[in-house]
């Protein structure tokens, strides 16, 4: 198990403003803390390097764990799992008032890996909502429901 230097972790957090770079819920009126998550996990070699650390809810880290890849639902092919530090949150992903929709096979392994809408999740970004909290901003595609 690696440990994080201090000023790398706080760079982590500022870098994420605060947010899981996976589900976008923000870390206030969360109980439990966020993570920093080794995107190629530290088992699998990953370094302790800015490029390869994620700030991410307890959810999504668990759920993510050591996984790199996933299945997407769609058509059942295993692809990489979305990594925050190559690509935009909006390339593959959408909300869809309160539902995190995968746009692209990465997303919707992502979505599905992760477990992103299970109700729990759903009803924090409610909440959030609500409070004007989420969603964070210009890197998501938002949408009603269609």
């Amino acid at each position: 198990m690696s440990t994080i230097p201090a000023p790398m972790r706080g760079e982590v957090i500022r870098r994420a403003r605060n947010r899981c770079e996976y589900c976008g819920i923000a870390q206030v009126g969360q109980e439990a803390i966020f993570h920093i998550d080794h995107i190629l996990p530290a088992s699998q070699d990953g370094p302790t390097e800015l490029g390869n650390l994620a700030w991410a809810c307890v959810s999504c880290s668990l759920r993510k764990a050591a996984k790199t890849e996933g299945v997407d639902p769609a058509t059942g092919a295993r692809v990489p799992l979305y990594n925050p530090r190559r690509e935009p949150f909006s390339a593959h992903f959408e909300l869809v008032l309160d539902l995190i929709r995968g746009r692209t096979p990465v997303g919707r392994a992502t979505v599905d890996a992760l477990q992103m809408n299970r109700p729990e999740r759903r009803e924090a970004r409610r909440v959030q909502i609500v409070h004007g909290q989420f969603p964070p901003g210009r890197t998501w595609t938002t949408r009603g429901a269609s």
